[in-house]
């Protein structure tokens, strides 16, 4: 194994760094991996001497452990899940795991799926070319068909490589050999995958790669795969014949930054090779002066690292920057709280924030529910106790159904004395992007509330034209976000010494 990891000829120059090989996280094998235990060797051997295309050492690495077999001859992995970052040589791997396939195995159907059939069609295309210009194999191939979404190769061991697109519709009505699925993190539902691995379960000796780089919340699939492998490396399950997951992840470790060369190095493993360093560096610190999105693009394209989100509302590095424990100030007449409820009515937050002497907005959560019957019952209690200057909330949101909470007067002591209700009916849109502009400029300190953390790091933007607003995709909630920025937009605007006309229901 050693001799097959030699770094390939390359026309760079050598570099100081180079990536690593062996991948950040990956699945152990059941035994010593041999040409007997693996055929993985004979795909190197394959590729150096009859496609004149040695593999990189990583991809060595990745035929060799993936395709361990176990005592009966079957392929040890039915599903072999591979990370990596882009650029590094997924789709040459894939093309040469095909060629392979179809050639020395002679298996009878290899199915490639990508979210978009043109990519689909780029690496049949690409492993049809080499196919027809090595005389070795172009003489074994008895038919190629390209008609749009009909394209197939057939050799003439009645071996085919087709392909599909990843819908509910690919794979259906086939018995498959070898499935290779590209851009896992595009798959933001199940139906692909039900309706492609199924058409293996008649073939004894059938695998899957499933390849990508990381992606975000809509990852369903490769996150609920990823998370099975994980736990089964962490149980030690993976010592069993009977785990067929196989897990190689090459990325970054949480919470790297961008410009980390050992993170970039873990990540990319043809780093040095086929990959420039200095290349990467200079959009590193571009992504890192950015922030938000541009960020979160290239630790999730480039260190191929877990993130919530490709469309972050708050930039999670600035948020951590105003950390900054302390107290409300006083007089609490300065003081703003602002009431939201999630989406789906099932959490509620109440939030405060006052203009610090420096200009800062000090941010805390007040109370927080998810009993709507319990926050019915507390809130006026909480606005007491507080005594603020002014409450509000979005009477265009989810909040609204709980207006009459902070505006009926049943006993005629409600609003407490010199406290504003306030419906906020600014542009809304506004009030968000305000907010995130002050945490971006360190404008906002906060104590390190694990509710509004959360949140804070899982809201997204949901885009109106050249605006945005707060929103949550994924799992979780994000009415702690508005609270706090409802809050914030209140503090800003209350006036330092409040005329008797201004105090009332608005």
């Amino acid at each position: 194994m050693t001799a097959l990891l030699e770094p390939p000829a390359t026309s760079y120059a050598p570099a100081a760094l180079l990536g690593r090989t062996e991948p950040r996280i990956w699945t152990p094998p059941l035994r010593e991996l041999t040409s007997d235990t693996s055929y993985g060797y004979d795909v190197c051997t394959f590729a150096r001497d009859v496609m004149a295309r040695p593999l990189d050492p990583w991809q060595e690495f990745a035929v060799i452990h993936g395709g361990e077999l176990l005592p009966d001859g079957r392929p040890r992995f039915r599903t072999v899940l591979m990370l990596v970052a882009r650029q590094n040589g997924k789709t040459d791997l894939l093309v040469t795991l095909s060629l392979f396939w179809l050639y020395v195995e002679q298996v009878r159907l290899v199915l490639g799926m990508s979210t978009n059939l043109d990519y689909a069609k780029e690496s049949w295309e690409k492993a049809v070319d080499l196919a027809e210009s090595i005389p070795e194999l172009a003489e074994e191939i008895q038919q190629i068909r390209r008609a749009n979404g009909e394209q197939f190769l057939r050799t003439v061991h009645k071996s085919r490589y087709k392909i599909a697109a990843s819908n509910r519709k690919g794979g259906r009505s086939l018995t498959i050999n070898r499935l290779i699925a590209d851009e896992l993190r595009e798959h933001h539902d199940w139906s692909a995958y039900n309706a492609a691995m199924p058409a293996m379960n008649a073939v004894a000796d059938a695998q899957a790669w499933l390849i990508s780089n990381q992606g975000d919340d809509r990852a369903v699939v490769l996150d609920s795969l990823r998370k099975a492998a994980l736990q089964a490396i962490a149980d030690g399950t993976v010592d069993s014949s009977e785990e067929r997951l196989g897990l190689f992840e090459w990325s970054a470790p949480d919470g790297s930054r961008a410009t980390d060369v050992d993170a970039l190095a873990q990540a990319n493993p043809n780093l040095g090779r086929r990959i420039d360093l200095a290349g990467l560096l200079g959009d590193a610190r571009r992504a890192e002066g950015a922030g938000g999105e541009e960020l979160a693009g290239f630790k999730t394209e480039i260190l191929c690292m877990r993130v919530p989100m490709l469309d972050p509302a708050i930039d999670s590095e600035k948020w951590a920057a105003c950390l900054d424990p302390g107290a409300m100030p006083e007089p609490r007449s300065q003081v703003a709280l602002c009431f939201d409820v999630s989406i789906d009515g099932r959490h509620a937050t109440l939030a405060a924030a006052a203009v610090l002497p420096d200009g800062r907005v000090r941010v805390e959560i007040v109370a927080a529910w998810t009993d709507m019957g319990e926050m019915r019952r507390d809130l006026r209690g909480w606005v007491r106790r507080v005594g603020p200057g002014v409450i509000g909330w979005f009477p265009s949101g989810p909040a609204a159904a709980y207006a009459a909470v902070l505006t009926e007067d049943e006993r005629g002591d409600w609003p407490p004395k010199d406290v504003v209700i306030e419906g906020i009916r600014a542009d809304v849109p506004a009030v968000c992007m305000g907010f995130a502009d002050l945490v971006s400029n360190g404008g906002i300190a906060q104590s390190g509330d694990p509710l509004l953390d959360a949140q804070a790091a899982g809201t997204e933007k949901l885009r109106q034209g050249d605006t945005w607003r707060f929103t949550r995709r994924g799992a979780g909630h994000c009415d702690a976000t508005y609270s706090v920025a409802g809050a914030t937009h209140l503090a800003r605007t209350l006036p330092e010494d409040k005329p008797a006309a201004w105090f009332g229901v608005v």
